[in-house]
């Protein structure tokens, strides 16, 4: 099975991949997103990009979250 390393917001709505790395984000954006059980190897899901600029749309654990698409450019995932 071959991957595709590609940032977050390559992935269309309802494709998904596994985090491989977190660029460089905000510290204290990466510590949030770690208490809510997102961190390397998780598996995560795009679900809507939402309209002019805004946030994007995700599923990871069964949880629904939105972050800045200038936040989500600083995460790469491997797509399968």
């Amino acid at each position: 099975m071959a991957f595709c390393r590609s940032c977050l917001l390559n992935l269309k709505p309802g494709e998904s991949g596994t985090i491989c790395r977190f660029g460089q984000m905000d510290p204290v954006l990466k510590r949030r997103l770690a208490d809510l059980g997102i961190s390397v190897g998780s598996a995560i899901q795009v679900k809507q990009y939402c309209l002019w600029g805004g946030p994007v749309v995700l599923e990871c654990s069964g949880q629904l979250l939105g972050i800045r698409k200038k936040d989500a450019v600083h995460i790469e995932v491997a797509v399968s």
